[in-house]
């Protein structure tokens, strides 16, 4: 029996997106606990999945404190992303798995997958079907505003009919990487295309201030999909919702006493789950944190020597 998660979201929804090196288990949990409803992993290759899998469910592991957690899946080989599923449905347990036809990266573009398969329509929709017919979670996807000559818009049509349920548009174009113009009636298009499916819009949004203007523009949408905006700033869920409910009011913003105890907070996790692998991690989450403080640039550099949670709570003090 299928468990959809998605209708079940109070709206706005508020998705982690799913960012490599970045949506780790620790940073999952830090932004759940500050109003994420939904997170995202980092991407899992199919491809490795097919042929060695340990390292691979590694990457993707999760706390049992992780609630409508979602592995993304990219690759190009049906026959790889229906063995992946099998093996994330069983192994993994998240609450959805999804499908990355977004990713401009080079590294993913360049070997036929992410928002390289925008285009191969048919292939997109065999990628689709063979996830969809090797799990009982949900399936979502996620692509871009277009490439070439095919836009968001096209490609939701060529597979609207697929039982997927729920889609994340970031708004920029293929060739807009991560700075071009943000197309967000694009993104409502794709809603009143798919109105049964939940549509959240991706891109942009850097403050909670950002969140709320996209949301009141653009009404119909069912949610946002929030990745670099949340470096530094993981608390920018519950700043959205805040304002949603409040308009009128501003952004409360967290004082440095309250961003240390997340700093400390993430840090411990990371020390948890990775030991010396997660204090190096932590590193550039930590020079996120401080930026923009007095003394920033000071700190940093005795942060980006630290080896366990005690050297940073020293340093913070």
């Amino acid at each position: 029996m299928e468990n959809n998660f998605w209708q079940k979201l109070k709206k706005p929804i508020l998705a982690l997106a799913p960012m490599a090196g970045v949506t780790d288990s620790a940073f999952r949990q830090i932004c759940q606990k500050n109003g994420a409803d939904i997170i995202y992993s980092e991407m899992a290759n199919v491809s490795a999945l097919f042929y060695n899998p340990k390292k691979t469910l590694e990457l993707v592991k999760s706390s049992k404190k992780e609630k409508n957690y979602v592995i993304q899946l990219f690759g190009k080989d049906p026959e790889h992303f229906a063995v992946a599923t099998k093996i994330i449905t069983q192994k993994a347990k998240p609450a959805g798995i999804d499908i990355n036809f977004g990713c401009p990266a080079k590294k993913v573009f360049g070997h036929g997958s992410g928002c390289a398969l925008m285009p191969q329509k048919k292939l997109a929709r065999e990628i689709i079907s063979a996830v969809i017919e090797n799990t009982n979670l949900p399936v979502s996807i996620k692509i871009r505003a277009g490439i070439g000559s095919t836009d968001a818009l096209k490609f939701i049509r060529s597979v609207k009919d697929l039982d997927f349920k729920a889609v994340m548009v970031h708004g920029r174009t293929y060739e807009g990487k991560f700075t071009g113009q943000v197309d967000f009636k694009l993104v409502e298009k794709i809603k009143k295309l798919i109105p049964e499916k939940i549509v959240l819009a991706n891109g942009g949004i850097t403050k909670p201030e950002d969140g709320l203007e996209i949301l009141k523009n653009h009404p119909t949408l069912d949610g946002l999909g929030i990745a670099r905006g949340t470096f530094g700033q993981p608390w920018i869920f519950e700043e959205i919702k805040f304002l949603f409910r409040h308009p009128e009011r501003k952004s409360k913003g967290k004082s440095f006493n309250e961003i240390k105890q997340i700093m400390l907070e993430h840090s411990e996790l990371l020390w948890k789950e990775k030991q010396d692998r997660g204090m190096f991690e932590v590193r550039k989450h930590l020079a996120w944190y401080i930026k923009g403080f007095p003394g920033a640039s000071e700190m940093r550099q005795r942060l980006m020597l630290v080896k366990n949670p005690k050297e940073i709570k020293k340093i913070l003090k």
